[in-house]
């Protein structure tokens, strides 16, 4: 078996695209000896770029999803062998082959001419599709309109009672008729080759067996179907996947600026958690933890994938990132909390900082934020925690600043405070965490202590007595 994944570099992998890479890359995987081959479409000169093909490398290796055989390994002539723009060459003999061979022909409607032509057949109440008006011309009547500088597409014959039908891994038996395609256009007047030409010619020559791709390419296949019969070239057998739908409802997409890998990856998350959220979204596992690439694969099989589109989920991605954030080691934890993070923990209590606030964070910036409110020398409190330290009096504060002098351990601490306050529940702990943290929410008071120390924790119940005495 070999699948593959066959991007255009005309901007970042958005998650619809990371999944059909992921599905493509699981389902080889699946077979044992499976290949899964990365082959870039830069055929649109205007759209591709080399930052964004570079971009959708670095982004799936960094996912966790690596091809056998394609672009960006090392050892092969990548960019004439797996890029559209190396191989212009094979498809003009490709082409050449279809118009000898009379499966081709050109055609000089202007994309005016062809404009009008749907109009008219819309008001009829008939579907757009081309309606043959080059596809009888003779020799000499080409001959003198080429001669005379008109510049011609090149259209494939399509024989209206062909029937280019096919099972579909995802959705079942699919059946076409050639009356309703229509004769389409394999080369644009520009001389550039149809995407899904090229498409269909790099899978038959490239030996690709099985594609997942998405049900936006449905209408392609019956197409690609004649293309390669006529040419005698081997057919993959095909799978189209149901459409990631964004929040508004609508399928996402690239040229929307829709959620890409690459900003996700931007904003912290793990690959680990985009790895698992992106191989449940359309198809079922059993087994609901944090499973690795190796995992997904052996229970990977296409029959579980569900033929609804599926729907970007915040909530969910953010269940796996709280997954994989719990399995992470702390030196690993260390170095994704970032550079600014790292430079405001005091040497030495490196470990320490992780080990406490890992629990409640879910990015690096919550990370930051944590590290500003423990070592900063000035905290800002929030209104709700402003609030508490009012209601609580300053003969609280004043009593537990005494205490944390003292301090031996916390359970020890909180034991005395109790007594001596009368507090206990939230009475008890929210008023010390607004004034040692200025928030109500956050780590196990314990580990803060001791990374706060106990002269700065000291100093900050002293702040809530001197706000309580109107000095602040």
């Amino acid at each position: 078996m070999k699948t593959r994944f066959a991007p255009s570099p005309s901007g970042y992998l958005h998650l619809g695209n990371a999944r059909t890479a992921l599905f493509n890359a699981l389902f080889a995987a699946s077979e044992g000896d499976g290949t899964f081959l990365l082959r870039i479409e830069d055929s649109d000169a205007e759209r591709s770029t080399v930052d964004y093909r570079d971009a959708i490398v670095e982004d799936l290796r960094w996912l966790g999803v690596h091809w056998q055989e394609g672009y960006g390994l090392k050892g092969a002539d990548t960019t004439t062998t797996y890029t559209q723009a190396g191989r212009g060459a094979l498809y003009a003999e490709y082409l050449s082959r279809l118009e000898a061979e009379g499966h081709a022909y050109p055609c000089f409607c202007t994309p005016e001419i062809l404009a009008g032509q749907r109009v008219e057949q819309r008001a009829a109440g008939k579907p757009p599709r081309y309606p043959g008006t080059c596809r009888h011309l003779k020799a000499p009547e080409i001959e003198r309109r080429l001669a005379g500088g008109e510049v011609p597409a090149l259209r494939f014959r399509v024989e209206p009672a062909a029937k280019p039908d096919f099972d579909d891994l995802v959705r079942g038996s699919q059946a076409f008729r050639g009356a309703d395609i229509g004769d389409f256009i394999i080369r644009r007047a520009d001389g550039g080759p149809a995407f899904f030409f090229c498409n269909a010619i790099d899978d038959a020559l490239m030996g690709v067996s099985h594609v997942l791709r998405g049900e936006d390419h449905l209408s392609n296949t019956p197409r690609q179907l004649l293309l390669l019969q006529a040419l005698g070239l081997p057919v993959p057998i095909y799978g189209h996947l149901p459409l990631l739908l964004g929040d508004n409802g609508k399928p996402l997409s690239k040229r929307l600026g829709d959620v890409s890998l690459r900003a996700l990856r931007e904003l912290g998350y793990f690959p680990e958690a985009l790895l698992n959220y992106l191989a449940r979204l359309g198809h079922a596992y059993t087994d609901n933890g944090l499973l690795s690439f190796g995992d997904l694969a052996s229970a990977f099989q296409v029959h579980k994938i569900a033929s609804a589109p599926a729907h970007y989920d915040p909530a969910q991605l953010a269940h796996w990132q709280k997954l994989a954030l719990g399995e992470a080691e702390e030196g690993v934890l260390w170095e994704w909390m970032g550079k600014e993070t790292r430079a405001r923990v005091p040497v030495g209590q490196e470990m320490q900082f992780v080990a406490a606030i890992r629990g409640n964070i879910r990015f690096p910036d919550e990370a930051l934020a944590w590290a500003e409110r423990l070592f900063s020398t000035t905290l800002e409190r929030d209104d709700e925690s402003l609030e508490i330290i009012r209601e609580s009096g300053a003969n609280y504060f004043q009593t537990a600043t005494v205490l944390l002098s003292e301090y031996v351990d916390f359970k020890n601490f909180m034991a005395r405070l109790r007594d001596a306050t009368g507090c206990q529940g939230k009475a008890l702990f929210q008023p010390l965490r607004a004034g040692l943290t200025g928030c109500l929410s956050g780590p196990e008071l314990a580990p803060l202590v001791l990374l706060l120390g106990t002269e700065q924790a000291v100093q900050r119940l002293n702040e809530c007595v001197h706000i309580l005495k109107g000095k602040r």
